[in-house]
């Protein structure tokens, strides 16, 4: 007799008001400022913020002479302290860049799965519309998480702020109701276990409440936990830093072999040396079989006209993910 498996699954989502997810939109707002003048701007910037100071640090090597930073900070996080610290990139690692090379090493992963339309995992999908439902409502600080097993919703938790308990909770039921990829019990809403606020209701958020700070949010930024974390963060940086190059890309071919073979869910691991610009690693997981990822011009100069990420509008994808 065959055992029969019980697969348990948990992701969240937070808003764009979250203090992580502010220090990344503010770090990839200042990369689109550059590249608004200059689309070959090298740029790295982090952002550490909270409780009235924001610090903004990294490197840019770039033409642009109209990037304001204060004004984006003040559009993106209000009347605060700046606290300024910008160099050009390292001489010693620009010398590898100037030849095509990778601008660092580092391992990306890709991924894609024929479980939701958006080839994403079901539970990150959930997770991801249900902030984006409550968000409409409550434009704050806030995060949403959602269990799923085999595929149904066991349990949700919500926490947003200026959001009293009962408008929260009847919310959460609303979208229950009008999203199609909710799957509950059979035997209805009484089966789902909802932590509204479970601490508490709360009105001081974002970098009143909390710090911030650029990528530290990177499982919200690429698929949820199911998948493996390959490199660093993307936000603030330019497309030769193939952290960002070649995450992008690796998702791109598993969603083209996903839909080229009919397949389930398909794995890219991309690998780089700093100052080369060949993949040391290029494989693919299809269903459980490995192959090489074969086609594709996976240098960083290749990525970048493949992707065409030499144009600014980078700020939108840090609010909810990168794909």
């Amino acid at each position: 007799m065959s055992k029969v498996t019980t697969i348990y699954r948990t992701a969240e989502s937070v808003s764009p008001k979250h203090p992580d997810k502010l220090c990344d939109q503010i770090s990839d707002a200042i990369l689109d400022a550059h590249l608004r003048e200059d689309p070959y701007a090298r740029v790295a910037i982090d952002v550490a913020g909270g409780h009235g100071t924001i610090f903004v640090t990294g490197e840019a090597t770039s033409n642009a002479v109209n990037v304001d930073i204060p004004s984006i900070i003040k559009r993106l996080a209000g009347e605060v302290e700046l606290v300024e610290r910008i160099s050009a990139q390292s001489p010693e690692i620009a010398q590898g860049v100037d030849i095509g090379g990778a601008g660092d090493q580092g391992i990306m992963v890709g991924y894609a799965t024929n479980e939701t339309p958006e080839l994403l995992p079901l539970e990150y999908v959930l997770a991801r519309k249900l902030n984006q439902f409550l968000y409409k409502q409550w434009p704050y600080d806030g995060k949403t998480q959602v269990t799923t097993i085999d595929g149904t919703i066991s349990v949700i938790v919500a926490s947003f702020q200026h959001a009293a308990h009962n408008d929260l909770l009847k919310a959460i039921h609303d979208w229950i109701a009008q999203e199609p990829l909710a799957i509950v019990d059979p035997i209805g809403l009484n089966a789902v276990t909802i932590h509204a606020n479970p601490a508490g209701d709360w009105n001081i958020g974002g970098f009143d409440a909390d710090a911030g700070l650029t990528g530290r949010k990177l499982a919200v930024d690429n698929y949820g936990p199911r998948v493996p974390l390959g490199g660093g963060a993307f936000s603030g940086k330019d497309a030769s830093k193939v952290d960002r190059s070649g995450a992008y890309m690796a998702r791109k071919i598993a969603v083209d072999y996903l839909k080229a073979r009919g397949a389930k869910e398909v794995y890219v691991y991309l690998a780089y040396a700093i100052g080369y610009p060949e993949p040391v690693e290029a494989t693919l997981i299809i269903d459980g079989s490995q192959e090489r990822v074969e086609g594709y011009d996976l240098t960083p100069n290749g990525i970048i006209e493949t992707l065409n990420l030499r144009q600014p509008g980078f700020e939108a994808r840090a609010a909810y993910g990168h794909y």
